[in-house]
Protein backbone atom coordinates (compact mmCIF):
# COMPACT_ATOMS: atom_id res chain seq x y z
CA UNK A 1 0.00 0.00 0.00
CA UNK A 2 1.50 3.48 -0.98
CA UNK A 3 2.46 5.73 1.67
CA UNK A 4 0.49 8.81 2.32
CA UNK A 5 2.66 12.15 2.53
CA UNK A 6 -0.29 13.77 4.95
CA UNK A 7 -0.44 10.52 6.97
CA UNK A 8 3.64 10.73 7.61
CA UNK A 9 3.35 14.67 8.39
CA UNK A 10 0.79 13.99 10.92
CA UNK A 11 3.31 11.14 12.37
CA UNK A 12 6.03 13.35 12.31
CA UNK A 13 4.05 16.30 14.25
CA UNK A 14 3.04 13.73 17.22
CA UNK A 15 5.69 11.13 17.24
CA UNK A 16 8.85 12.73 15.54
CA UNK A 17 10.83 12.38 18.16
CA UNK A 18 10.35 8.90 18.67
CA UNK A 19 10.44 7.80 15.16
CA UNK A 20 6.79 6.97 14.41
CA UNK A 21 6.78 8.76 10.71
CA UNK A 22 9.46 6.48 9.72
CA UNK A 23 8.46 3.51 11.60
CA UNK A 24 5.39 4.19 9.06
CA UNK A 25 7.72 4.73 6.67
CA UNK A 26 9.74 1.06 6.70
CA UNK A 27 12.86 3.54 7.89
CA UNK A 28 13.61 1.36 10.59
CA UNK A 29 17.27 2.02 11.09
CA UNK A 30 16.41 5.88 10.94
CA UNK A 31 13.16 5.13 13.90
CA UNK A 32 16.01 4.12 15.59
CA UNK A 33 18.48 6.57 15.76
CA UNK A 34 15.66 9.00 16.53
CA UNK A 35 14.24 6.66 19.44
CA UNK A 36 17.81 6.53 21.45
CA UNK A 37 18.33 10.22 20.65
CA UNK A 38 15.30 12.23 20.57
CA UNK A 39 15.06 12.76 17.23
CA UNK A 40 19.07 13.93 16.82
CA UNK A 41 18.58 16.15 19.95
CA UNK A 42 15.05 17.42 18.48
CA UNK A 43 16.90 19.32 15.43
CA UNK A 44 17.12 16.72 13.07
CA UNK A 45 13.81 16.10 13.86
CA UNK A 46 12.54 19.98 12.88
CA UNK A 47 15.19 19.06 10.06
CA UNK A 48 13.15 16.49 8.70
CA UNK A 49 10.51 18.82 7.96
CA UNK A 50 11.59 19.69 4.23
CA UNK A 51 13.11 16.00 3.72
CA UNK A 52 9.71 14.03 4.36
CA UNK A 53 7.89 14.24 0.69
CA UNK A 54 11.57 12.41 -0.57
CA UNK A 55 10.99 10.29 1.99
CA UNK A 56 7.48 9.22 1.16
CA UNK A 57 8.92 8.50 -2.75
CA UNK A 58 11.59 6.70 -1.75
CA UNK A 59 9.61 4.38 0.24
CA UNK A 60 6.98 3.83 -2.45
CA UNK A 61 9.53 3.16 -5.01
CA UNK A 62 10.82 0.36 -2.72
CA UNK A 63 7.52 -1.67 -2.36
CA UNK A 64 7.94 -4.59 -4.41
CA UNK A 65 11.01 -3.65 -5.52
CA UNK A 66 13.61 -6.92 -5.72
CA UNK A 67 16.54 -5.41 -7.29
CA UNK A 68 18.70 -2.83 -5.70
CA UNK A 69 18.32 0.57 -5.67
CA UNK A 70 20.70 1.49 -7.96
CA UNK A 71 24.47 0.18 -9.21
CA UNK A 72 28.00 1.17 -8.17
CA UNK A 73 28.44 3.28 -4.82
CA UNK A 74 26.37 5.78 -3.43
CA UNK A 75 27.22 9.48 -3.25
CA UNK A 76 29.14 10.79 -0.48
CA UNK A 77 27.30 12.77 2.34
CA UNK A 78 29.61 14.91 4.53
CA UNK A 79 26.04 15.42 6.82
CA UNK A 80 26.06 11.33 7.16
CA UNK A 81 29.30 11.31 7.87
CA UNK A 82 29.28 13.72 10.42
CA UNK A 83 26.17 12.27 12.17
CA UNK A 84 28.05 8.71 12.22
CA UNK A 85 31.11 10.30 14.09
CA UNK A 86 28.59 12.30 16.41
CA UNK A 87 26.65 8.97 17.21
CA UNK A 88 29.69 7.28 17.44
CA UNK A 89 30.79 9.38 20.24
CA UNK A 90 27.21 9.65 21.84
CA UNK A 91 27.10 5.48 22.06
CA UNK A 92 30.80 5.61 23.31
CA UNK A 93 29.99 8.57 26.05
CA UNK A 94 26.54 6.61 27.36
CA UNK A 95 28.82 2.92 27.37
CA UNK A 96 31.48 4.60 29.78
CA UNK A 97 28.88 5.81 31.99
CA UNK A 98 27.01 2.25 32.43
CA UNK A 99 29.34 -0.52 31.57
CA UNK A 100 33.18 0.56 32.33
CA UNK A 101 32.66 -1.59 35.36
CA UNK A 102 33.64 -4.42 32.70
CA UNK A 103 37.42 -5.70 33.35
CA UNK A 104 37.24 -5.36 29.15
CA UNK A 105 35.67 -2.69 28.68
CA UNK A 106 38.50 -0.24 26.66
CA UNK A 107 38.97 -3.50 24.54
CA UNK A 108 35.44 -4.94 24.01
CA UNK A 109 32.74 -2.89 25.16
CA UNK A 110 34.01 0.84 23.89
CA UNK A 111 35.04 -0.40 20.43
CA UNK A 112 31.61 -2.41 20.21
CA UNK A 113 29.46 0.58 20.72
CA UNK A 114 30.73 3.54 19.25
CA UNK A 115 30.97 0.82 16.13
CA UNK A 116 27.63 0.15 16.33
CA UNK A 117 26.98 3.89 16.62
CA UNK A 118 28.92 4.72 13.25
CA UNK A 119 27.03 1.84 11.87
CA UNK A 120 23.25 3.06 12.85
CA UNK A 121 23.89 6.35 11.01
CA UNK A 122 25.17 4.37 7.77
CA UNK A 123 22.05 2.47 7.87
CA UNK A 124 19.60 4.79 8.03
CA UNK A 125 17.80 5.25 4.30
CA UNK A 126 18.84 3.11 1.49
CA UNK A 127 22.35 2.48 2.16
CA UNK A 128 24.57 0.66 4.89
CA UNK A 129 27.97 -0.25 5.30
CA UNK A 130 30.49 -3.20 5.82
CA UNK A 131 29.57 -4.58 9.19
CA UNK A 132 32.84 -6.07 9.99
CA UNK A 133 35.45 -3.89 8.23
CA UNK A 134 33.81 -1.09 10.41
CA UNK A 135 33.67 -2.67 13.71
CA UNK A 136 37.31 -4.24 12.86
CA UNK A 137 38.66 -1.15 12.72
CA UNK A 138 36.83 0.39 15.68
CA UNK A 139 38.46 -3.02 18.01
CA UNK A 140 42.06 -2.38 16.35
CA UNK A 141 41.76 1.76 17.39
CA UNK A 142 40.61 1.13 20.62
CA UNK A 143 43.76 -0.51 22.10
CA UNK A 144 46.24 2.55 21.15
CA UNK A 145 44.22 4.50 23.57
CA UNK A 146 43.73 1.90 26.25
CA UNK A 147 42.46 3.53 29.72
CA UNK A 148 41.80 7.28 28.22
CA UNK A 149 37.76 8.02 27.77
CA UNK A 150 39.63 10.29 24.72
CA UNK A 151 39.68 7.01 22.75
CA UNK A 152 36.13 7.59 21.80
CA UNK A 153 36.77 10.04 19.56
CA UNK A 154 39.56 8.40 17.53
CA UNK A 155 37.43 5.29 17.38
CA UNK A 156 34.50 6.91 16.39
CA UNK A 157 36.32 9.08 13.71
CA UNK A 158 38.17 5.91 12.39
CA UNK A 159 34.87 4.01 12.29
CA UNK A 160 32.95 6.65 10.25
CA UNK A 161 36.07 6.75 7.74
CA UNK A 162 35.94 2.74 7.25
CA UNK A 163 32.19 3.05 7.00
CA UNK A 164 32.05 5.58 4.36
CA UNK A 165 34.97 3.75 2.43
CA UNK A 166 32.55 0.68 1.89
CA UNK A 167 29.37 2.69 1.79
CA UNK A 168 26.75 0.61 -0.65
CA UNK A 169 22.88 0.18 -1.33
CA UNK A 170 20.62 -2.00 0.63
CA UNK A 171 19.86 -4.95 -1.07
CA UNK A 172 15.70 -5.61 -1.07
CA UNK A 173 14.44 -7.89 0.82
CA UNK A 174 10.83 -9.18 1.54
CA UNK A 175 8.59 -6.73 3.66
CA UNK A 176 8.32 -8.18 7.23
CA UNK A 177 5.32 -7.88 9.91
CA UNK A 178 5.05 -4.82 11.72
CA UNK A 179 5.14 -7.18 15.13
CA UNK A 180 8.73 -8.56 14.09
CA UNK A 181 9.83 -5.38 13.38
CA UNK A 182 8.70 -3.98 16.60
CA UNK A 183 10.06 -6.55 18.80
CA UNK A 184 13.12 -6.03 17.13
CA UNK A 185 13.18 -2.68 17.50
CA UNK A 186 12.37 -3.30 21.43
CA UNK A 187 15.43 -5.59 22.04
CA UNK A 188 17.44 -2.78 20.14
CA UNK A 189 16.27 -0.03 22.70
CA UNK A 190 16.44 -2.55 25.82
CA UNK A 191 20.12 -2.96 24.88
CA UNK A 192 20.92 0.26 24.57
CA UNK A 193 18.72 1.90 27.61
CA UNK A 194 19.03 -1.19 30.04
CA UNK A 195 22.56 -0.92 31.54
CA UNK A 196 22.40 2.71 31.81
CA UNK A 197 18.33 2.91 33.31
CA UNK A 198 20.16 -0.31 36.16
CA UNK A 199 22.97 2.34 36.47
CA UNK A 200 20.61 5.65 37.32
CA UNK A 201 18.42 3.54 39.47
CA UNK A 202 20.77 0.72 41.59
CA UNK A 203 23.48 3.66 42.02
CA UNK A 204 22.66 7.11 41.61
CA UNK A 205 24.91 8.72 43.57
CA UNK A 206 28.14 6.48 41.62
CA UNK A 207 26.41 7.09 38.31
CA UNK A 208 26.04 10.87 38.47
CA UNK A 209 29.34 11.42 39.77
CA UNK A 210 30.38 9.59 36.92
CA UNK A 211 28.42 11.42 34.09
CA UNK A 212 30.08 14.55 35.54
CA UNK A 213 33.57 13.01 34.97
CA UNK A 214 32.98 11.81 31.64
CA UNK A 215 31.19 15.57 30.74
CA UNK A 216 34.79 16.99 32.23
CA UNK A 217 36.68 14.44 30.16
CA UNK A 218 34.50 15.24 27.07
CA UNK A 219 34.84 19.03 27.46
CA UNK A 220 38.81 19.04 28.44
CA UNK A 221 39.12 17.57 24.55
CA UNK A 222 38.33 20.91 23.53
CA UNK A 223 40.63 22.63 25.66
CA UNK A 224 42.99 24.01 21.96
CA UNK A 225 39.24 25.31 20.67
CA UNK A 226 38.17 27.30 23.56
CA UNK A 227 35.31 28.51 21.88
CA UNK A 228 33.87 25.31 20.31
CA UNK A 229 34.62 24.13 24.09
CA UNK A 230 32.31 26.64 25.53
CA UNK A 231 29.90 26.10 23.03
CA UNK A 232 29.49 21.84 23.87
CA UNK A 233 29.65 23.32 27.54
CA UNK A 234 26.72 25.13 26.56
CA UNK A 235 25.04 22.61 25.01
CA UNK A 236 25.54 19.90 27.43
CA UNK A 237 24.17 22.54 30.50
CA UNK A 238 21.30 23.56 28.32
CA UNK A 239 18.85 20.71 29.61
CA UNK A 240 19.31 22.17 33.10
CA UNK A 241 19.19 26.01 32.38
CA UNK A 242 15.50 24.91 30.70
CA UNK A 243 14.29 22.94 33.46
CA UNK A 244 15.81 26.28 35.76
CA UNK A 245 13.85 28.60 34.19
CA UNK A 246 10.84 26.85 33.96
CA UNK A 247 10.74 25.94 37.40
CA UNK A 248 12.66 28.77 38.85
CA UNK A 249 14.25 28.02 42.43
CA UNK A 250 11.46 25.98 44.31
CA UNK A 251 14.24 24.57 47.12
CA UNK A 252 13.76 21.20 46.54
CA UNK A 253 14.73 18.79 48.76
CA UNK A 254 14.14 15.35 46.82
CA UNK A 255 18.32 14.51 46.67
CA UNK A 256 17.27 13.92 43.01
CA UNK A 257 17.33 17.33 41.88
CA UNK A 258 20.29 17.95 44.92
CA UNK A 259 22.36 15.28 43.14
CA UNK A 260 21.40 17.30 39.70
CA UNK A 261 22.15 20.60 40.58
CA UNK A 262 25.91 18.97 42.09
CA UNK A 263 26.44 16.95 38.70
CA UNK A 264 26.21 20.55 36.99
CA UNK A 265 27.85 22.53 39.27
CA UNK A 266 31.20 19.93 38.57
CA UNK A 267 30.85 20.03 35.19
CA UNK A 268 31.27 23.54 35.24
CA UNK A 269 33.87 23.74 37.64
CA UNK A 270 36.04 20.81 36.78
CA UNK A 271 38.53 22.07 35.42
CA UNK A 272 39.63 24.29 37.90
CA UNK A 273 38.97 21.41 40.67
CA UNK A 274 41.05 18.89 39.31
CA UNK A 275 43.85 20.54 38.44
CA UNK A 276 43.63 22.12 42.32
CA UNK A 277 43.45 18.54 43.24
CA UNK A 278 46.51 17.34 40.68
CA UNK A 279 48.82 20.11 42.47
CA UNK A 280 48.14 18.74 45.80
CA UNK A 281 48.52 15.53 44.82
CA UNK A 282 52.66 16.39 43.54
CA UNK A 283 52.89 19.02 46.12
CA UNK A 284 53.01 21.97 44.62
CA UNK A 285 51.44 25.53 44.47
CA UNK A 286 49.09 26.82 42.04
CA UNK A 287 51.16 28.38 38.93
CA UNK A 288 53.75 26.03 39.02
CA UNK A 289 55.88 26.04 36.24
CA UNK A 290 56.32 23.30 33.61
CA UNK A 291 59.81 22.57 34.93
CA UNK A 292 58.70 22.22 38.66
CA UNK A 293 55.40 19.88 37.95
CA UNK A 294 57.98 17.66 35.90
CA UNK A 295 60.55 17.64 38.58
CA UNK A 296 58.02 16.82 41.54
CA UNK A 297 56.68 14.35 39.34
CA UNK A 298 60.11 12.67 38.78
CA UNK A 299 60.91 12.25 42.20
CA UNK A 300 57.85 11.22 43.73
CA UNK A 301 57.61 8.48 40.76
CA UNK A 302 60.67 7.37 42.27
CA UNK A 303 59.65 7.51 45.96
CA UNK A 304 56.12 5.56 45.24
CA UNK A 305 56.96 3.12 42.56
CA UNK A 306 55.61 -0.15 43.72
CA UNK A 307 58.66 -1.96 43.00
CA UNK A 308 60.42 0.02 45.40
CA UNK A 309 57.92 -0.38 48.02
CA UNK A 310 57.42 -3.96 48.42
CA UNK A 311 56.60 -4.00 52.40
CA UNK A 312 53.53 -1.66 51.77
CA UNK A 313 52.65 -2.48 47.60
CA UNK A 314 49.07 -1.40 47.64
CA UNK A 315 49.72 1.84 49.25
CA UNK A 316 52.57 2.42 46.68
CA UNK A 317 50.28 1.33 43.80
CA UNK A 318 47.68 3.72 45.01
CA UNK A 319 50.01 6.65 45.16
CA UNK A 320 51.38 5.83 41.82
CA UNK A 321 48.55 5.92 40.12
CA UNK A 322 47.23 9.26 41.70
CA UNK A 323 50.94 10.57 41.18
CA UNK A 324 50.60 10.14 37.18
CA UNK A 325 47.12 10.90 36.83
CA UNK A 326 47.72 14.68 38.13
CA UNK A 327 51.11 14.53 36.07
CA UNK A 328 48.59 13.90 32.70
CA UNK A 329 46.03 16.83 33.89
CA UNK A 330 48.60 19.30 34.72
CA UNK A 331 50.37 18.51 31.50
CA UNK A 332 47.29 19.80 29.78
CA UNK A 333 46.72 23.52 28.65
CA UNK A 334 44.52 25.21 31.31
CA UNK A 335 41.24 25.95 29.47
CA UNK A 336 39.60 29.60 29.76
CA UNK A 337 37.25 29.95 32.31
CA UNK A 338 33.89 30.65 29.99
CA UNK A 339 31.57 33.71 31.16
Amino acid sequence: MAKGLLVTYALWAVGGPAGLHHLYLGRDSHALLWMLTLGGGGLGWLWEFWKLPSFVAQANRAQGQRQSPGGGTPPLSPIRFAAQIIVGIYFGLVALISLSFMANFYTVALPLAVGLGVLLVAAVGNQTSDFKNTLGVAFLTSPIFYGRPIAILPVSLAASITAQKHRRYKASVESETLSLRLYRLGLAYLAFTGPLAYSALCNTAATLSYVAETLGSFLSWFNFFPLVGRLMESVLLLPYRIWRLLVGDPGFSNSYFQEWEKLYEFVQSFQDEKRQLAYQVLGLSEGATREEIHRSYQELVKVWHPDHNLHQTEEAQRHFLEIQAAYDVLSQPKKPRGS
